[in-house]
């Protein structure tokens, strides 16, 4: 039964399904990897049961920080794509469409009345009624441009 006390691996294995298992209860794809790590240190004490603890971590460690590097890096790479690309993006949702302003633009700032809420806005100065079109968005402010008919 020697063999049973020296058996960790399975430790390495029940914390990689725990850290799957949370990974489907959080946000982004972190703990994914990390539980990935840990199958992969519960394989090498499985094949090397003499392995120590401190060795355990380190590799578990090591794997963990390069298994993250390796996804992002392919992530970047290979960006996955939607069909909605400015879905959260609401301002960019925004950019192309021309609205009557409500309120005069003075000093280049003013506000507009888009679909159900209002948006600050800059601009060149302009009175109201006149046409402008969204040409890009900074943080919460829309950036527009006078439409000449």
């Amino acid at each position: 039964m020697e063999w049973l006390e020296n058996a960790v691996y399975w430790h390495w294995w029940v914390l990689g399904v725990v850290l799957v298992i949370l990974e489907a209860f959080s946000p982004g794809v972190f703990f994914i990897w990390m539980g990935v790590a840990a199958g992969a240190v519960g394989l090498v004490t499985l094949l090397f049961p003499e392995l120590g603890w401190e060795y355990q971590l380190l590799l578990f460690a090591l794997v963990s920080v390069a298994s993250v590097v390796l996804w992002r890096l392919l992530l970047d790479r290979h960006p996955i794509e939607t069909d909605q690309p400015r879905l959260n993006r609401r301002g960019e949702q925004y950019i192309g469409r021309t609205f009557t302003l409500d309120e005069p633009i003075i000093n280049g700032l003013g506000k507009i009345r888009v679909d159900d809420s209002t948006w600050k806005i800059e601009g060149g100065d302009c009175a109201a009624g006149t046409r402008v079109t969204v040409v890009g968005v900074d943080g919460v402010v829309l950036k527009v441009e006078n439409r000449v008919e």
